[in-house]
């Protein structure tokens, strides 16, 4: 597996209509840039190995909060797996194949490992991404509970997710609609490469980074920041001609854009 063939099997599960998109297979080909021999039906297997375990525990009524109570059971109880606090900008936390093996990730990537073995016992689930703090719901009609995959799938309603904004942000926070609604396959995996991207932007990994950019542009190719940001990780990497089609293309999208003077001048350096 090389570098090209994960990112074009990304490309191949993001072109499908949103709601068909594999979540934990897209994120696999996500990790398979990191790690070009990975293979991903071996952890595909134990997702469903995982759910065949959790199906034979059961209870006979399938009530979502019985169903959730014995999900964490068998995740933070007999699996062991746990939020990384101790070096939450780890980008392995980002991979799935690690979390699956280190039993350790971030919320949205525990979150995903809790998803995708809720879909596999009838049992859907959707992300919300919550200002800095992302949850999980059961997909049923009026139901306004949450569950937090980071913190042991503690189980939250509306009033316990403003109060944990409050604290977060230091200042009373009114819950907007939008904080709880639940986000698309397009976002959740927008959202994975957007922590790999500053986490990498932080380290000065540039080539890493721009992996990170590239691919969400794929993902979302009408968000012109994202190709601005593109275009001056290309510039800072040399890659010139790369890098001017993209600021030009940021200036004709954006053209009273704060930054306008700053990329007119790189343009300028450039030659165009």
């Amino acid at each position: 597996m090389n570098f090209s063939s994960a990112r074009l099997y990304f490309y191949q599960e993001i072109q499908q209509p949103d709601e068909h998109i594999d979540l934990a297979k897209a994120a696999l080909y996500i990790a398979q840039e990191e790690y070009p021999d990975l293979d991903t039906a071996e952890y595909l297997n134990a997702l469903d190995t995982m759910a065949d375990e959790v199906q034979e525990c059961l209870p006979a009524s399938r009530y979502p909060l019985r169903l959730i109570q014995t999900l964490n059971q068998y995740l933070y109880v007999d699996l062991g797996f746990a939020g990384n606090q101790t070096d939450y900008y780890d980008p392995c936390n980002s991979f799935l194949n690690d979390v699956i093996d280190r039993r350790m990730g971030i919320p949205i990537t525990l979150a995903l490992v809790y998803l995708e073995i809720a879909r596999r016992i009838d049992f859907p689930m959707v992300g919300v991404g919550m200002p800095g703090h992302f949850l999980i719901r059961p997909d049923i009609p009026d139901m306004e509970i949450f569950v937090d995959a980071f913190n042991r799938g503690e189980v939250m309603f509306a009033q316990d997710c403003e109060d944990q904004l409050a604290q977060m942000f230091q200042q009373p926070v009114s819950l907007q609609p939008d904080f709880l609604a639940p986000i698309t396959n397009r976002q959740f995996l927008a959202r994975m490469l957007t922590n790999l991207k500053y986490i990498y932007l932080k380290q000065q990994k540039l080539e890493k980074t721009l992996a990170a950019v590239e691919r969400l542009v794929l993902l979302f190719p009408e968000v012109i920041l994202e190709v601005r940001d593109r275009g001056l990780l290309y510039y800072q990497l040399g890659q010139y001609s790369q890098a001017a089609d993209d600021l030009e293309n940021y200036l004709v999208k954006v053209p009273d854009a704060e930054d306008a003077v700053v990329i007119r001048r790189l343009l300028a350096e450039l030659g165009k």
